[in-house]
């Protein structure tokens, strides 16, 4: 691919992936797990928030590099690793998957649930809700993801940098009697490993932007070269990292000492949320941040709709090359089998969007150094042309990655026995 220099039309045609990778960021790990990590911890907890957007950073980075060097899926490099690696992949992925999209699906439907004032049971919520999000993908394609995520994003972070700014002005206001949790206690250890688990996304999501960038080029008719790709990368990721901080200050600032404890409800946790920008903003401002967080979370759920049907299904193509023919419908089954799973999960198994989300979280973060090992291989591999292999910053980055990742890992699973 050619790495040369890029211009203002090649980067508005680049422009995309990305920001789908930022739609995706921007939902339940910065609008509830960013505001949750600033309202228990305040200011505190922001180091964990840098570090782990830092140490998984490369692992994302590798994902654009192998496609804008290659024009291939990151799927085809872990396949031209080995069956072990694609096949491992896969296996992780169906059981992630599940989990992931599901707990997403819980917030965006009871934020839907506040906004509208809807008194139906969370299942019917996600049933209506999956239908009209099937509906959209099936009319509109990766073209709507396209457009309306940019919409969203810009609007979402728009109102967040005014409420942080309004909020600073006003400053925190803690309780007398407020004492300040341990983070460093069994149940402050599991909140950092859910905090960083889906912290900006799930490293697996590495390959998200791989697909969707060929889908871009599809959508364009424009193969944008290696620097257009990681412009693209840089704007979706550097910003979702900017915008988790924003949504932890926010959690710190308005919440932060005052004793109040985010409901485990979904729809109680989401009129809790927009309290949040209420307090800031005003009463009057309460139909339109519910609205806009309702959109951010409904984008959210639209693109991991979209990429694990996507990802599942081009593993599969990888796995067995009998099934690429099938490519399209395996698509299809892959979003009715995941829409199926979650509103079935939903409605027999938990009301709870507090700690599916932290088991979904835990899971995503456990998982996390497999899905970065492999992106690791895949850059430094003979068949990644040579030119395009990590500089040595990176690579040493990507080291000091793997281990944080592991030993957070590690400890965690101490302080399951010990603590």
């Amino acid at each position: 691919m050619n790495s040369g220099k890029f211009s203002y039309r090649g980067i508005l045609k680049a422009l995309g992936p990305g920001i789908l990778y930022a739609g995706a960021a921007i939902g339940a790990s910065h609008l509830v797990q960013s505001t949750r990590a600033g309202a228990a911890y305040g200011f505190e907890i922001i180091w964990a928030v840098i570090l782990i957007n830092l140490f998984k950073y490369p692992f994302f980075e590798f994902g654009y590099r192998y496609t804008a060097a290659t024009g291939k899926s990151m799927l085809e490099g872990y396949r031209q690793l080995g069956k072990w690696a694609i096949t491992t992949y896969f296996v992780l992925i169906f059981f992630t998957a599940i989990v992931n999209f599901t707990a997403v699906l819980i917030v965006s439907t009871g934020l839907a649930a506040f906004f509208f004032n809807i008194q139906l049971s969370m299942f019917l919520m996600s049933i209506i809700l999956l239908g009209v999000i099937l509906l959209m993908l099936l009319v509109g394609h990766y073209a709507l993801l396209d457009g309306l995520m940019k919409v969203i994003i810009f609007i979402l972070s728009i109102a967040t940098i005014i409420a942080f700014a309004i909020s600073v002005d006003r400053g925190m206001e803690i309780s007398a009697n407020f004492v300040q949790p341990n983070l460093w206690n069994a149940t402050g250890i599991a909140f950092l490993i859910a905090l960083m688990g889906w912290m900006p996304t799930p490293i697996e999501a590495s390959v998200w932007p791989s697909l969707w960038a060929l889908e871009r080029e599809k959508q364009t008719k424009y193969i944008p070269n290696y620097k257009e790709f990681l412009f693209d990368f840089h704007v979706g990721y550097v910003g979702s990292a900017i915008m988790a901080l924003f949504f932890l200050g926010l959690g710190a600032l308005v919440l932060y000492g005052t004793g109040i404890e985010f409901s485990t409800s979904s729809i109680k946790f989401s009129e809790q949320l927009v309290s949040v920008y209420a307090q800031t903003f005003g009463n009057w401002s309460i139909p339109i941040i519910s609205g806009i967080a309702l959109l951010t979370m409904f984008s959210t759920t639209l693109t991991v709709i979209d990429a694990y049907p996507r990802t599942l299904g081009g593993s599969m193509a990888q796995i067995s090359e009998s099934v690429k023919k099938y490519s399209s419908k395996l698509y299809w089954i892959w979003v009715l089998f995941l829409s199926a799973a979650a509103a079935l999960i939903i409605g027999l198994f938990t009301s709870s969007m507090k700690s599916l989300l932290d088991f979904a979280t835990v899971i995503s973060f456990l998982a996390a150094p497999f899905f970065a090992y492999i992106n690791f291989r895949v850059v430094k591999s003979s068949f990644m042309p040579k030119d395009h292999h990590p500089p040595k910053w990176l690579t040493v980055l990507s080291w000091a990655g793997l281990i944080f990742l592991m030993g957070f890992s590690v400890l965690f699973i101490v302080s399951k026995i010990i603590l």
